[in-house]
């Protein structure tokens, strides 16, 4: 028997710690302390600059380009801190929604000697903790010793990097009957993957039948759609007239994936609005946060499907690209159904973007 964490729980923990402005310690090759730019404290910020090393912020090439900061290493930029910056500067220029409201402190002098893979490494585990992708970084000469000395937690470089393109296996921990408004013979499953990270629904109508195609909706959570009604988007009418169709229907599943603002959380989505409100449409929010067009993962969708039973759907979807994710993880789309719903004034902009750079067919 071993008590021993695995890769994927020391990964976890580390996310936890990075969330809350503590470091955590990174191991390998070349091993360094890491610390989430959004939750850096002055105190903290203070105590990394009294270790010997030369500190760096690490940024993804995508905010890059928005400070014109030169990204050597392709991905990512690591630009070398001054040794007079406090932590605002360091939130200023990891943040871009205060671009305006705070002058941003360039010209930046970026590294490129030496490996980024701590770097890369740092800003997995921030985005993975819905952070701003961003995070500070200062090479260690004894990692182990000081993450004992000041009980930090130590994850292997090479492991975060691995493991990033990669997803913690879904479980299903309970369901239960629960009535709905568009059918009584609803059910709801949830499921919980390995790493205790968020959980994921499948909304069960009637009794599908595993043999045929499920009527199947992947829908990602929108709190502000969803819930508060918002106009911005198209996400709560898509709930509604899924539900609503499979309800008709008498069968079928909808997929509610805990995956806000296309899997970079609602903090950063609100950080995009705010962008939105500036002049800039959804890519390019995203991009000056950082982040890719789109991060979610669809194929937790796909083993929700398999997990119970179901290995072909007709797909409610306007975006291709949930038919590509779900036929390569092994669910056959015999059917993609369009979901023209809630189009407003206020989201005409939105759902343009959406159709011209995302390929969703509107």
């Amino acid at each position: 028997m071993s008590l021993r964490l695995t890769a994927e729980e020391r990964i976890a923990r580390a996310r936890a710690d990075l969330r809350m402005g503590v470091p955590a310690v990174l191991t390998g090759q070349d091993p360094a302390l890491v610390v989430a730019a959004e939750t850096v404290s002055a105190d903290r910020l203070a105590d990394l600059n009294a270790l010997d090393g030369a500190l760096d912020l690490a940024i993804t090439v995508r905010r890059a380009e928005t400070l014109r900061a030169r990204a050597y290493d392709g991905d990512v930029a690591r630009i070398a801190v001054p040794a007079d910056a406090d932590h605002r500067w360091i939130r200023a220029t990891a943040d871009p929604s205060a671009d305006l409201s705070t002058p941003l402190k360039g010209p930046y002098m970026s590294r490129r000697e030496g490996s980024a893979d701590a770097h890369r490494a740092g800003i997995a585990l921030c985005k993975q903790a819905h952070l701003l992708p961003a995070c500070l970084v200062l090479p260690l000469t004894d990692a182990e010793r000081l993450a004992a000395e000041h009980d930090l937690r130590t994850v292997e470089i090479s492991e975060v990097l691995r493991l990033q393109t990669e997803h913690s296996p879904l479980e299903q921990v309970s369901s239960a009957r629960v009535p709905l408004e568009v059918s009584k013979a609803g059910r709801v499953h949830v499921f919980r993957p390995r790493d205790g990270g968020e959980e994921h629904y499948a909304i069960e109508i009637g009794q599908p039948d595993r043999a045929k195609p499920v009527l199947s909706r992947l829908h990602s959570a929108c709190f502000t759609g969803d819930l508060a009604g918002s106009l911005k988007c198209d996400c709560g009418p898509q709930l509604r007239a899924a539900l609503g169709q499979i309800g008709a229907e008498g069968a079928g599943v909808l997929l509610y994936m805990n995956q806000e603002g296309r899997g970079i959380g609602l903090a950063n989505k609100m950080r995009a609005y705010s962008l939105q409100d500036q002049g800039f449409d959804t890519v390019e929010a995203n991009h000056r946060l950082g982040f890719e067009d789109d991060e979610r993962d669809f194929r937790l969708g796909a083993e929700i499907l398999l997990a119970m039973g179901f290995s072909a759907t007709k797909l409610m979807t306007n975006n291709p690209g949930k038919v590509a994710m779900m036929e390569a993880s092994g669910v056959a789309v015999a059917e993609r159904v369009p979901l023209l719903v809630g189009k407003t004034a206020e989201n005409a902009g939105y759902l343009a973007t959406k159709a011209a750079k995302s390929g969703h067919l509107l």
